[in-house]
């Protein structure tokens, strides 16, 4: 019977949408199970066949899990705010809505083509007014919260002002910028503005000048995973570092729990240890060091025990203290330095670790153990983030202090303590002066490191504490295209909307650039002021800063509405909260959250984060949001690409470029001439100007291309559509394929070849239940061994999905089908337990053989087929049979049978007396069910 995977597909995903098959259901006695994929951004490019990768492994652990009787949500949305859409903005004017809406409804035609089981009725777009309305919500309970470590968690910003009303700063245990004194009565006297200027000190979101990533060229900052080698990846512009006032989170309170948090959740060990590596907790004293000229020089260091041998000190270019500590004779090449690093990103910088370079700013510090001035630089490779923003320099330790020293020519000093094995630890240099510390002599290097933390506290030079690398995460964008920040400025001083003011929608502007002033493009809007009074969006021109005030500029983040969205999947369209607690504590943590590993440090720590805040705030019990995370792998393209030589306009074949200085080009692989690696030379010609008259040297009248296994993507035309693959092979080929390339978690190679296979197994499967033309299943009793086949793959394909080993199902259906066509078997009792075996790898064929074996309702919710044992137990089995260790033949046996019965029927068959001849047998071994070994 011929299969017609078009048919069969379109009406089948009909079907699932106009019955709503896929709908969940919150009000069930089901177990739940919340299965994810991370977040897609719709780009103009639409999916390529690496895109939906995860997508099918999520979507076959969904429908298993339909299948075992659970309550699934299985949803889909759209993280639809962005830098690419703006652009696209700027450059034809075109308003980012129609773009973004026109890409989301090309997305959403290939997933539904693919035939993904998502509840679609729970879409989301974090672009859209009703789903960011709370994300600024979640903005202001952030604002109007802070961090007391007494109770370790965010509370409510009144009761830090009771604390204040009652107590001042007396008593107070809290996450802050920097450490305030005041007393109640101080506290009771202080101005509004006063008030509220402390209280940014303390809250959650908050207002602070932060070096950011400036992009001059897109008039907005970057986050780290924007920039490449130091220029924006949308555009390749450079990019700065600069001085803002921007909005933060503050994220490091969480550090500890972040980390801790980590022990709980089933993701892989190296994205455990990057967001560790992140969060960076170290142990060690903060120390103070004066300065000839009456400035004081705060550090962190982790080995206090090497104070006796810091010989400079050195300041990131960006620290306040910079611009007081340097004499007149240095500014001019301090302020060359300064301009010089902020060229370079934070991560450029962390990964210099050669390079080193520096400014001396003319002044000195002294150590506070030896007496001794030590000279005090700037240098790049010192990050403002990080502990002070300064360090004590201890070359004979430190690799990077050691190059400085060494670039500068500056004192190395080896700290040796007595009988202490601490110079394991050292770093080993010939042109240190070794100094044995009396001080430390006869300790352990840890009772050391901690002898010399008590002696900074008593001598009331600092004090021993727990720093980590992570920072406040910025949370300003001085883009269009992004959700309003709800806050509007009186006095200077920022204040929340309302709640009843929300949604704070995003004006109209003319233009999406930054203002000729250099605000950012919310600049533009000519309604987007703050009528206090009247309590509503009011003209700008109205702006008076009595009644009517200036809103924020700024937008948030991409980050802000990806860091909540799991949530919102459980009560979409609630508009009076953003998700009811009902709902948030049924649903709980997502179980399953399929995604890429590129998001470790980003998305999943501020995820965490939120979840954590929402938390302590009482408006859902979970606390980490995704209990088991599977990065999955890429799919590789093959890509083309051409010769062409050195200096001219002539093309060479493949096989004829070593003759020749040749440069490689990638060229777009629908150049090529079906399956080969020949190019169509004419459509070459027409694919790009350059190629209109170039000279082609061929090799036998053809243009062999190189290929070459890549990144798919649209840099190197090596792209392959999934619409083409789903109209040639069918979604569900696609589906068993992307499956069947290899390991999820692995990248692997595309080869469109390949598909020819699973294509062919699909028609057997199919032609299982078809006599010639005619749809034919008999109601017989299987066979022993027909009921073998099927509980043998049942036992496969649950161990499989339960392990996410989807390659290896789709190797045991081949099997499956095979040994089913051999022995002709159209048994129902074994063809249609088989179609939900392989329903959630290619639902749509099994939908259709599930239609025809008699069934009105959908495959999807039929129990998975139980695993009887009894049917793998063997009847008989087949030994290898050896002489002295040699295989000669096999035989079949009962597989009761036990030693003496088997050596008697051995001794007793021709094959083994022919073998045997005239020798006699020494030793019989018998090992059951697996061999005969005769020794003569």
């Amino acid at each position: 019977m011929f299969y017609d995977h078009q048919q069969i597909e379109k009406k089948w995903q009909k079907y699932w949408e106009d019955n709503q098959t896929y709908k969940t259901s919150d009000s069930t006695d089901k177990p739940k199970f919340y299965v994810l994929d991370m977040f897609p951004y719709p780009s103009g490019a639409g999916l390529h066949v690496g895109h939906p990768l995860g997508y099918i492994a999520s979507d076959i652990y969904a429908r298993f899990k339909r299948h075992q009787g659970f309550n699934v949500l299985h949803p889909i949305g759209y993280d639809s705010f962005g830098l690419p859409a703006e652009q696209y903005a700027i450059q034809t004017g075109t308003h980012p809505a129609i773009t973004t809406e026109q890409n989301i409804t090309r997305y959403e035609e290939q997933l539904r083509k693919i035939g993904f089981s998502f509840d679609w009725s729970r879409e989301v777009r974090t672009s859209d007014a009703s789903y960011y309305k709370w994300t600024q919500w979640i903005f202001i309970q952030l604002f109007h919260s802070w961090y007391n470590k007494d109770t370790d968690k965010a509370e409510s910003i009144e009761t830090l002002i009771k604390h204040f009303e009652e107590k001042g700063t007396e008593g107070l245990n809290a996450n802050q910028n920097e450490e305030l004194n005041f007393t109640s009565e101080e506290w009771k006297n202080y101005s509004d503005i006063k008030k509220e200027e402390i209280l940014l000190n303390y809250r959650l979101a908050f207002r602070a000048e932060t070096t950011v990533n400036w992009c001059p060229a897109l008039g907005t900052v970057l986050a780290n995973d924007e920039i490449k080698d130091g220029k924006s990846e949308r555009g390749g512009y450079p990019v700065f570092q600069k001085k803002m006032m921007q909005w933060s989170m503050r994220i490091s309170a969480y550090s500890e729990r972040l980390l801790q948090g980590l022990k709980t959740l089933n993701w892989p060990q190296p994205l455990k240890d990057a967001q560790e590596y992140w969060i960076g907790k170290s142990q060690g004293a903060q120390v103070r060091f004066a300065t000839e000229n009456g400035e004081t020089i705060e550090v962190f260091t982790t080995r206090p025990d090497t104070i006796f041998g810091a010989t400079f000190m050195v300041l990131a270019p960006e620290n306040p203290l910079v611009q007081n500590l340097t004499t007149p004779e240095q500014k001019t090449e301090v302020d060359h330095y300064i301009e010089e690093t902020s060229k370079k990103t934070e991560r450029d910088r962390m990964a210099d670790v050669k390079n080193v370079s520096g400014a001396f700013t003319g002044s000195y510090a002294i150590n506070p153990f030896t007496g001794k001035k030590i000279p005090v630089y700037i240098s790049d490779y010192v990050l403002m983030g990080y502990g002070t923003g300064a360090v004590m320099a201890v070359p004979a330790h430190d690799e990077r202090d050691h190059r400085f020293a060494k670039k500068f020519g500056l004192e190395i000093i080896k700290v040796v303590e007595s009988d202490v094995d601490v110079q394991e630890e050292a770093y080993d240099s010939k042109d240190s002066v070794c100094v044995n510390s009396d001080f430390l002599n006869g300790f352990n290097y840890k009772d050391a490191k901690s002898k010399i933390i008590v002696e900074i506290e008593n001598r009331g030079i600092g004090h021993g504490t727990t720093n980590y690398r992570q920072r406040d995460a910025i949370f300003s964008r001085q883009r269009y295209w992004g959700e309003p920040v709800p806050i509007y400025y009186k006095d200077g001083m920022p204040y929340t909307l309302p709640n009843s003011a929300l949604p704070l929608e995003l004006p109209e502007v003319e233009k999406y650039l930054p203002t000729e002033d250099g605000d950012p493009p919310l600049g533009n809007a000519k309604t987007f002021a703050w009528d206090e009074a009247n309590q509503k969006v009011v003209d700008t021109d109205l702006i008076d800063d009595k009644t009517v005030f200036p809103l924020e500029l700024s937008t948030m983040p991409g980050w802000a509405g990806s860091s909540w969205y799991f949530l919102r999947y459980m009560d979409p369209n609630d508009d009076e909260v953003f998700a009811k607690k009902e709902l948030t504590d049924y649903w709980g943590q997502v179980d399953l959250y399929i995604g890429g590993s590129e998001h470790a440090t980003g998305h999943l720590l501020y995820s965490r984060f939120w979840n954590m805040f929402l938390k302590d705030r009482g408006y859902i019990e979970q606390n980490e949001p995704f209990q088991k995370l599977i990065n999955q792998g890429m799919i590789l393209g093959m890509s083309a690409l051409i010769h062409r030589i050195d200096g001219t306009n002539k093309i060479v074949s493949k096989n004829l470029a070593n003759e020749y200085q040749t440069q490689r080009i990638p060229v777009d692989i629908s150049m090529l001439i079906g399956t080969t690696d020949e190019i169509d030379v004419e459509k070459l010609r027409v694919w790009r100007p350059e190629f209109n008259d170039a000279e082609f040297i061929l090799e036998d009248g053809k243009l062999i291309t190189e290929r070459e296994v890549d990144k798919m993507s649209k840099r190197t035309y090596n792209v392959v559509n999934p619409d083409d693959i789903c109209n040639e092979y069918g979604a569900d080929g696609l589906r068993l394929y992307e499956m069947f390339l290899g390991p999820l978690e692995q990248s692997k190679p595309w080869n469109t070849q390949g598909l020819s296979g699973v294509y062919g197994f699909l028609k057997k499967f199919w032609n299982l239940y078809f006599n010639n033309d005619s749809f034919e299943v008999s109601d017989e009793e299987p066979t022993k061994e027909e009921y073998k086949i099927l509980h043998t793959l049942i036992k496969k394909v649950n161990f499989d999905i339960e392990n996410f080993s989807f390659n290896t199902s789709v190797s045991s259906f081949m099997i499956a089908v095979n040994e089913l066509q051999k022995l002709k078997c159209n048994k129902r009792n074994i063809l249609q337990p088989l179609a939900v075996i392989i329903s959630p790898y290619a639902p749509h064929i099994c939908e259709e053989v599930w239609n025809l074996l008699g069934n009105n309702a959908s495959i999807e919710f039929e129990p998975f087929p139980t695993l009887d044992e009894s049917y793998l137990v063997e009847d008989e089995i087949d030994y290898p049979v050896s002489f002295n260790g040699k295989m000669k033949f096999k035989i079949k046996l009962a597989a009761e049978l036990g030693k003496e019965e088997v050596e008697k029927l051995m001794m007793e068959n021709d094959d083994v007396k022919k073998f045997l001849g005239d020798k006699s047998v020494k030793n019989f071994i018998f090992v059951p069910k697996k061999i005969i070994n005769i020794v003569s």
